[in-house]
């Protein structure tokens, strides 16, 4: 189906992982995090709900990101790519392994999910499985809108808005305009990560027929859009600061989201861009612990 296998059934354990794209992790732990901290604004955060709230957030984003692989690989879209390992592209591993393994995620994802929805709000069973569902089809199925130049609206909801307000939703019982504002400033920083991934693969989308946003809009459009979307967390940041002045403590991230900024504004292109990944991902994560751990110093007060 387009694959071009070069080793078949090679992969290794650290092929695995490298599938799992670790770098993406910080967009599945910083929503958490920051919800948590909205709760606890509210005086309303919890422990173990959170942790709940983590792993269906990790294992939701690694279920996406093998299905990602097994669905590009055997569509034929990742086989002239660079970046992280794709183990169905380049043959390493079955496809069909790879899909149960996407489909384990999920399947932990689902139970973690009931069970914090059974102890907080049951009809979040359903947000769940939207969830699920929307991870899938994401590259999967016959008409995946990943390749419809969607996936950044998809990341923007699914990692910013519901899982920044659910998290905060399941511990306070309540949703509020910190956590909000939080949602809003995770889901673009997010949505940035998944823009620098299909700005560095362009090329090949473009050729492999993948109508990815950076495609629609162009290089130049996209880059901008990049710089813009790693920008709205410390927009947050002053925002927040209106109400709780130490929530300016977040924008001790800046330097880092301003080092990806600078590599992507300046036209790298390929394996250039990977570092960018990196960056973003650590200014996302670092954003939310700071923001956080000012919420909860003055959730104390």
């Amino acid at each position: 189906m387009g694959m071009t296998p070069r080793l078949p059934l090679q992969a290794t354990w650290r092929d695995w992982l490298a599938a799992a794209r670790p770098h993406t992790w910080p967009n599945a732990f910083a929503p958490v995090i920051v919800g948590t901290g909205a709760a606890a604004w509210q005086h309303g955060a919890h422990p173990g709900r959170a942790l709940l709230a983590l792993l269906v957030a990790w294992a939701l984003i690694i279920g996406v990101n093998f299905a990602n692989d097994y669905s590009d690989g055997i569509r034929g879209t990742d086989r002239d790519r660079t970046g992280p390992t794709r183990i169905t592209a380049q043959g390493l591993a079955r496809p069909g392994d790879v899909k149960k393994a996407a489909f384990l995620a999920f399947g932990f994802a689902g139970l973690m999910g009931i069970l914090l929805s059974l102890w907080s709000a049951w009809w979040l069973i359903l947000v769940g499985a939207l969830c699920i569902l929307a991870a899938w089809f994401y590259t999967g199925g016959k008409n995946p809108y990943g390749y419809r130049g969607l996936g950044e609206v998809a990341v923007f909801v699914f990692f910013g808005l519901v899982a920044v307000l659910g998290t905060e939703y399941t511990q306070a019982h309540a949703i509020s305009w910190v956590g909000l504002a939080g949602a809003v400033g995770i889901g673009a920083i997010s949505a940035s990560v998944n823009l620098a991934n299909n700005i560095r693969d362009l090329s090949s989308d473009r050729a492999a027929g993948k109508i990815t946003l950076a495609v629609s809009l162009g290089e130049r459009a996209a880059r901008r859009l990049f710089a813009v979307l790693t920008m709205i967390p410390f927009g947050m940041t002053l925002c927040l600061a209106l109400v709780y002045l130490p929530t300016l403590v977040g924008l001790l991230a800046l330097p880092l989201a301003l080092q990806g900024i600078r590599t992507v504004l300046r036209g790298a292109q390929g394996k250039e861009l990977i570092p960018v990944l990196g960056l973003n991902g650590r200014a996302m994560l670092v954003w939310a612990a700071l923001t956080t751990a000012a919420l909860l110093y003055g959730a104390r007060q």
